[in-house]
């Protein structure tokens, strides 16, 4: 990140970024050959784009939310006032949301505030199809009358509308996680479908909502439809903070072993880092992916209770016995804070064979395979250890079947062939 702006190093990401500038640009050029109609309901939704960037935030780690701006711009999409004598088209919707972006962004970039240009550019993109396919079946003279026809007519083509704009967001999202994160581009759609399903259509149903509103009641709507979207994006924020002090929690838990001499430093940071990879790569859900990460970060959370550090915090050189009894521990202490039941039961049998665990018991999560290899994996690798990736591959390998999950080690092969370092 660099002066608040969030560019990732991506080509998907420059393509999607250079794609939302021209269409803004080319958008931006018609509407001021062509003027501006209707600029009161422009100002107004422009003015609540530009509010809903400038109060973005995040709730997970993929994306920025602005619920507000999203809202606001698919409400204008849909816009059909019956005072409005020419609704707006395709080109001023877009230039209208483009520039209202910008707007709401650049109180965020003065005061060094992240901003991620990717995510922007996806909005107008979405916004973009949304408009295409709003104009393109519903002609300009339909517009709220009062009339059940008209209303049936109009609610059927703004979800439709509204549904094109959340599969273009997901279909766009999935390819983009899966060059960043080289997730299979079926899981990547999945999870963006998951999400569009929860979040992305509630932003919709709103911006349909905003919509109704303004045309039945002109510009008195949309600060009465506001106000359920400014607690919507209240209650949003609180989750975000409670999900960061929940993140922040666990890693503080995580670097007790290392203040303690059990591990070395940024052993178990190394560890979640290569797990996770290999979760994108197996393609698991996010909440598999939380409870992945949790759990190699908290996966020598048992040694403390053993006698004494192990050299270097190689856990390896301890004896079966010693390992299992470890993770066992590990696992009681991460069950007593009563939210992270599957945390801990991924935790007990990540130091089990393979060939005395989910060979024989399937009901063992892969979870704790891909911790037993991640881990297997640093502790070869990590600083320190000496190891070549190459050499720590043949190492693995000879445990394949027995100590280590057949189908985690390809995973890691594929993952180390792809120039995975720590």
């Amino acid at each position: 990140m660099q002066d608040g702006v969030e560019i990732r190093r991506l080509g998907s990401g420059v393509v999607i970024v250079v794609a939302g500038c021209i269409v803004g640009l080319i958008a931006l050029a018609m509407t001021v050959r062509r003027g501006l109609t209707a600029w009161p309901y422009a100002l107004t939704f422009g003015l609540l784009v530009a509010v809903g960037e400038m109060i973005q935030f995040r709730v997970d780690r993929s994306r920025n939310r602005a619920p507000i701006a999203t809202s606001a711009a698919l409400g204008y999409v849909l816009l059909r006032p019956p005072e409005v004598e020419i609704p707006p088209g395709v080109a001023q919707v877009i230039a209208v949301t483009g520039v209202a972006t910008l707007v709401g962004v650049l109180p965020r970039m003065i005061a060094g505030l992240r901003w991620d240009m990717v995510v922007s550019s996806r909005r107008l993109l979405s916004v973009a199809a949304a408009a295409a396919v709003f104009s393109a079946i519903v002609p300009s003279d339909l517009y709220w009358d009062g009339s059940l026809t008209s209303a049936i007519a109009l609610t059927g083509a703004m979800l439709l509308a509204v549904l094109c704009a959340v599969v273009m967001d997901a279909l766009v999202g999935a390819g983009q996680a899966t060059e960043q994160y080289n997730q299979p581009f079926p899981a990547a759609l999945r999870d963006e479908a998951m999400v569009a399903a929860r979040i992305g259509m509630a932003m919709g149903i709103s911006g349909i909502l905003l919509a109704i509103g303004t045309s039945l009641l002109g510009l008195w709507g949309p600060p009465l439809v506001v106000v359920p979207l400014i607690l919507t994006q209240f209650a949003f924020r609180r989750f975000a903070s409670a999900q960061r002090t929940y993140r922040t929690t666990v890693r503080s838990m995580a670097r007790s072993t290392e203040i303690a001499g059990f591990s070395s430093p940024g052993q178990n940071a190394r560890t979640a880092k290569l797990a996770v990879a290999l979760g994108y790569d197996l393609g698991l859900t996010p909440r598999r992916m939380e409870a992945l990460e949790y759990a190699a970060l908290l996966s020598g959370v048992g040694q403390l209770a053993l006698a004494d550090p192990s050299p270097g915090g190689a856990s390896l050189l301890r004896t079966r016995e010693e390992r299992q009894r470890a993770a066992e521990i590990g696992a009681s202490v991460i069950e007593r804070s009563g939210v992270l039941d599957h945390v801990a039961e991924i935790v007990r049998h990540s130091n089990d064979p393979y060939r005395h665990g989910r060979a024989n018991n399937p009901a063992i999560p892969v979870e704790s395979g891909i911790v037993n290899v991640a881990l297997a994996y640093e502790q070869l690798v990590g600083e320190g250890s000496g190891q070549s990736p190459d050499k720590a591959m043949e190492s693995i390998g000879l445990g394949i079947g027995a100590e280590y999950d057949p189908v985690v080690v390809d995973s890691l092969r594929r993952i180390v062939g792809r120039g995975f370092r720590f």
